[in-house]
C-alpha cells in the first residue's frame, strides 16, 4: 500500500464517521417549501428523496472502499461531480435556497469526498513527476564525471545542435531577406532576367554570410570552449534546472500533506465534529492544491517565495467562505464542485503538460539521440551480416547440427548414464559392481601354484628338508599350507644352489623350472594386491559413482542457472536489485534528515525537505510489498509511518535507526 493511499484511506474515514443531519426537514424549511411551491421552484418529496438517494450513490462511489482500487482517476472524479448536478450553474437560484439542510450536508459530503480523492491524484501526481527526475539528474552526473560519457553525449547531440544553428541561420537569412526586398528601389525591376537572377542570388550569398558570421560573433563562448566542454557546461545547466524543479515540487508536497485537509484532531479523538471547521478546511485545502499546482512548475522562484506565494494565494482567496457573506450559505457545495471541475479540467492538466515541457527541456535526451549512432550503425552493416549469413547458411546449420548433437551426448553420457549407475550402485545391483580384475582369477593362479610347488618338491624332496626320498601326504599338505601363505622355500633353495652353476642348472632345466614357478609366485602377488585395491574400490563405490556425477550435473546446473538469468523470470536477481535499491533509499533518507535545515526554535522537517523524505518514504512502501513477507511488512510500515509523521527531527531519527536494525535482513 502506497503513501497516498493510506493518507486517502485516512481522511476518508474521517468523512464516513461525520454525522449527517437528519433527514427530517423543520417547520421553517416546510413553510419555506409551501412559499416556493406557490412560486413554482420547489420540488416535490418525491424528486428530493431520489436525488438524495442518487447523491448517497455517487458518494459511496467516491469512497475508498467502494473497491480494490481507493484512488479514483481525475477523469472518474469529474464524471461522479457531474453526475451529481452540483456544481450545474444553470438551476435558479430559488432551488439552491430551498434545499433541506440534510440535502446540502449531504452535498458537502459529496464535494468533500471528491476533494479527498482530488488530494490524493495532484499527490500521486507530484510523486510520479519527482522520482523520475533522480534517474535524469544521475544521467547528468555520469555526464559530468566521465570525459568519456562527455564526450559521447557530444557526439549523440551534434545532428541535432547542428540543425538548430541552421534553423536559427535560415529564419535569421529570411528575416533579412525580407526586409531587403522591400527596401529594393523600383529600378531594379527593368533589368534583364538574367542580371536580375544573378543579383538576387549575390544578394542571398552575402546575407547568408552576414548571418552565420553574426551568429559565430554572438556565439563566442562556444568558440572559446571545446565541444566537449560546452556539452559539459549545458548539462550542468540542465542538472542544476532539475534540481530546482525537484526541489519546488517537493516543497509543494510537503505543503499539500502538511498542510492539506489536516482535520482537527480532538474532533477524532471526542466524537465532536464542527461541521463549519471541516467545511472550511476542505475550501481552503482545494484553495490550496489550486495554488500549489500553479506555481510549482515555476523554477524561476525560490522555494522561499513559491512557499509565500502558495500561502497569500490561499489567503487572498475571494472563494472562501470567509470572504462571503453568509458562512451557511447554500451555494457553497456547488462554488467547490465548480473549483474542483476547473482544477480537473484545466489546472491539472496545463501543469501536467508544463511538466512535461521542462522535462523534455532539460532531462535526459530522448531514445532517439542516446542510440541513432548505434542504430546507424547496425543498418550500414546489416548488408554485410546479412551477406556473411547467407554465404554461410550451410556451416550455420551444420554449427547448429552439431552443437545439438554435443548437448545430446552430453546430457546421456555425462548426466543420465552416471545417474542409472549411482542407482544401481545404492540398490546393490551386482552388475554395477566395480572390478579390476576376473572374479576367480587369484583363486585359479594360486591352485596352479600350488601344484608346481608340490611337484617341485616332490621330484626334489631334499629341497624340503626331508629325509626320505619321497614325501607323505602330510609333508605335502604342510607344502601347500605354506604355499597359500606365500612360503615357496623349496623352490628358492632350488634356485639359490642352481645360481652357483647357472650353465648346469640351465641344461638340467631346474634353473627355468624355478624361475617359472617365481614368476608365477609374482603372478599371484600382484593379484592379491589388486584383490585388496578391488575390495577398497567396492566399499567406496558409491562415492565413485557420484565424483563421476558431479562434472556433468555441476555443468548442467550452471548452464541452467545462466539460461534462467537470461530468459527466465530473474527473481532473484530482481529480489536483489530491490533490496539494493532499499539500502540506496535508506541511505536518502537519512542524508535529508542530517541534511534538513528546520526553521529557528523549531525541530520540524522544512517543507521541502519533509517533499524529499515522503517521496524516499513512498518508494520504500513500494518496495517492502516485494522484500518482506507480509506479517514483517505490517510491523515495517507500522514504524515507517513513525519516520513519515511531522513529530521532529530525532523522533524521526530514532525511527531511521529502528528500521535499520530491525529489518537488516531485508534491507541489505
Amino acid at each position: 500500500m502506497s503513501l497516498v493511499t493510506d493518507q486517502v484511506r485516512r481522511l476518508d474515514a474521517y468523512l464516513d464517521r461525520f454525522p449527517v443531519l437528519s433527514e427530517e426537514p423543520s417547520e421553517a424549511e416546510s413553510s419555506n417549501s409551501e412559499e416556493h411551491t406557490q412560486h413554482g421552484f420547489a420540488i416535490t418529496d418525491r424528486a428530493a428523496a431520489r436525488r438524495l438517494d442518487r447523491l448517497l450513490l455517487i458518494s459511496q462511489s467516491l469512497s475508498t472502499t467502494n473497491s480494490s482500487r481507493p484512488l479514483l482517476s481525475a477523469n472518474h472524479i469529474r464524471e461522479l461531480l457531474l453526475e451529481s448536478e452540483i456544481p450545474d450553474v444553470g438551476k435558479p437560484r430559488d432551488y439552491v435556497t430551498s434545499k433541506s439542510l440534510y440535502e446540502d450536508e449531504v452535498e458537502w459530503l459529496l464535494v468533500s469526498k471528491a476533494a479527498v480523492q482530488l488530494h490524493g491524484v495532484v499527490l500521486n501526481t507530484l510523486l510520479d513527476r519527482i522520482i523520475p527526475l533522480n534517474d535524469d539528474i544521475w544521467y547528468w552526473d555520469d555526464v559530468l564525471n566521465s570525459y568519456t560519457y562527455s564526450s559521447l553525449y557530444a557526439i549523440q547531440t551534434s545532428p541535432w545542435r547542428f540543425g538548430a544553428w541552421s534553423m536559427d541561420i535560415y529564419h535569421e537569412s529570411m528575416a533579412r531577406l525580407r526586409t531587403a526586398s522591400a527596401t529594393d528601389s523600383a529600378g531594379h525591376l527593368i533589368n534583364s532576367a538574367h542580371e536580375g537572377l544573378t543579383q538576387q542570388w549575390r544578394q542571398f550569398y552575402g546575407i547568408v554570410s552576414d548571418s552565420i558570421r553574426e551568429r559565430s560573433f554572438s556565439n563566442i563562448q562556444r568558440k572559446a570552449l571545446s565541444p566537449v566542454a560546452f556539452c559539459r557546461t549545458e548539462a550542468r545547466r540542465k542538472q542544476a534546472q532539475l534540481k530546482k524543479l525537484r526541489e519546488i515540487t517537493a516543497c509543494g508536497l510537503g505543503v499539500l500533506m502538511s498542510e492539506g485537509l489536516q482535520f482537527s484532531q480532538d474532533d477524532d479523538k471526542t466524537n465532536v465534529f464542527d461541521a463549519n471547521d471541516l467545511k472550511g478546511t476542505v475550501e481552503r485545502s482545494v484553495a490550496l492544491l489550486d495554488m500549489v499546482l500553479k506555481e510549482v512548475s515555476n523554477t524561476g522562484t525560490s522555494i522561499t517565495d513559491f512557499e509565500e506565494k502558495v500561502f497569500l494565494g490561499v489567503e487572498s482567496d475571494t472563494e472562501l467562505s470567509t470572504h462571503a457573506e453568509d458562512a451557511n450559505e447554500p451555494r457553497r457545495p456547488a462554488i467547490l464542485g465548480r473549483r474542483l471541475l476547473h482544477i480537473i479540467e484545466k489546472v491539472l492538466p496545463q501543469h501536467q503538460r508544463q511538466m512535461s515541457l521542462l522535462v523534455k527541456h532539460s532531462g535526459r535526451p530522448s531514445r532517439l539521440v542516446r542510440y541513432w549512432l548505434p542504430s546507424v550503425a547496425a543498418m550500414v552493416s546489416s548488408t554485410t551480416i546479412l551477406r556473411i549469413l547467407v554465404n554461410r547458411k550451410a556451416e550455420i546449420l551444420s554449427w547448429i547440427a552439431d552443437f545439438g548433437v554435443t548437448v545430446r551426448d552430453f546430457w546421456f553420457n555425462w548426466v543420465v548414464e552416471p545417474t542409472t549407475k549411482v542407482i544401481q550402485t545404492i540398490r546393490h545391483d551386482k552388475s554395477s559392481e566395480i572390478a579390476i580384475m576376473s572374479r576367480d582369477s587369484l583363486r585359479a593362479d594360486r591352485e596352479s601354484l600350488e601344484r608346481m610347488v608340490v611337484d617341485f618338491a616332490t621330484d626334489k624332496p631334499h629341497f624340503a628338508d626331508v629325509n626320505t626320498s619321497s614325501l607323505t601326504q602330510e609333508q605335502i599338505s604342510a607344502i601347500r599350507t605354506k604355499v597359500a601363505q606365500g612360503d615357496v622355500t623349496p623352490v628358492l633353495k632350488a634356485f639359490e644352489q642352481d645360481l652357483r652353476s647357472p650353465f648346469m642348472g640351465a641344461v638340467r632345466g631346474d634353473l627355468v623350472r624355478s624361475l617359472l614357478i617365481q614368476v608365477q609366485k609374482t603372478k599371484v602377488d600382484l593379484e592379491v594386491a589388486m584383490t585388496g585395491i578391488d575390495a577398497l574400490l567396492k566399499s567406496q563405490e558409491l562415492v565413485f559413482g557420484f565424483v563421476g556425477l558431479t562434472p556433468g550435473v555441476l555443468v548442467s546446473i550452471g548452464v541452467f542457472q545462466y539460461l534462467r538469468n537470461v530468459f527466465g523470470s530473474r527473481s532473484g536477481q530482481r529480489k536483489t536489485k530491490k533490496s539494493t535499491r532499499a539500502v540506496r533509499v535508506m541511505r536518502n533518507i537519512d542524508r535529508v534528515l542530517s541534511d534538513a535545515r528546520p526553521a529557528e526554535n523549531s525541530n520540524i522537517l522544512s517543507y521541502k525537505d519533509h517533499g524529499l523524505l515522503l517521496c524516499e518514504v513512498h518508494v520504500l512502501r513500494c518496495l517492502a510489498g516485494k522484500i518482506m513477507p507480509h506479517d514483517i511488512r505490517r510491523d515495517f510500515l507500522e514504524d515507517l509511518s513513525d519516520l513519515e509523521k511531522m513529530k521532529g527531527i530525532d523522533v524521526q531519527a530514532k525511527a531511521l535507526n529502528r528500521l535499520r536494525w530491525a529489518y537488516a535482513k531485508w534491507l541489505q
